[in-house]
């Protein structure tokens, strides 16, 4: 009997220790992974790019809930990773730049013909991705988010800028895309005609990695 016991209890220690190794190996995959969740490492220094998701748009509206303002069909956003811990966790990256074709851009605001320029500025910024998929954007200390709209109008070219304290986002593997919905922009300067309040939407996908799919774990 006491020999059975010694064997039963050594057997129990070993069963125990093998799980103890498990976390280990999970604590190694990153937040950021290419090819699916779990999947190869995302490098520090690695640069990631996505357009808009096909089929949308990006818009500039001046409500949350309105449809009047800007809408793009093109732009692409470039940002590089400067972080990527293991998951749980959140990854950084540096968002180096986001462009916006002007020939797919229009407006639908009454007395603006066309739309001559989207740009952002103060870049670069700093993207937090957590693996929940939370997704925050903000500007150097200092700064703010930034985007000059210029349009064309019958009495001829006016400037909007747009300013933001952060952005907050969301990304998704179902897509592996990054999403903003109603993010609100404050106008510090243009005419009459470029709305007080500026919100902007955007889904962006898919986000990848030098051609790889880009995962959150």
């Amino acid at each position: 009997m006491r020999t059975r016991t010694l064997v039963t209890l050594v057997g129990a220690v070993a069963a125990l220790s093998i799980p103890a190794a498990v976390p280990a190996s999970a604590a190694d995959t990153p937040v950021l992974t290419t090819g699916s969740v779990g999947g190869t490492a995302v490098a520090a220094g690695d640069v990631l790019t996505a357009p808009l998701a096909s089929g949308t748009n990006a818009t500039l509206y001046s409500s949350a809930t309105g449809t009047s303002g800007v809408t793009c069909s093109s732009s692409t956003f470039t940002a590089s990773v400067t972080d990527n811990p293991a998951a749980p966790g959140t990854a950084t990256e540096s968002v180096s730049g986001q462009s916006f074709d002007s020939s797919s851009c229009t407006s639908n605001v009454l007395g603006v013909t066309g739309v001559s320029s989207i740009t952002v500025d103060n870049l670069p910024y700093t993207t937090t991705v957590a693996s929940d998929g939370t997704l925050t954007v903000t500007p150097a200390s200092g700064s703010t988010i930034q985007t000059t709209v210029k349009l064309k109008t019958l009495l001829g070219s006016i400037t909007c800028v747009y300013q933001a304290a952060s952005l907050t986002g969301t990304a998704s593997n179902d897509d592996s895309s990054i999403a903003f919905a109603s993010q609100q922009f404050t106008k510090t300067s243009g005419s009459s005609l470029c709305f007080s309040s500026g919100f902007f939407s955007a889904k962006y996908a898919p986000v990848t990695d030098n051609g790889a799919t880009v995962y959150v774990n």
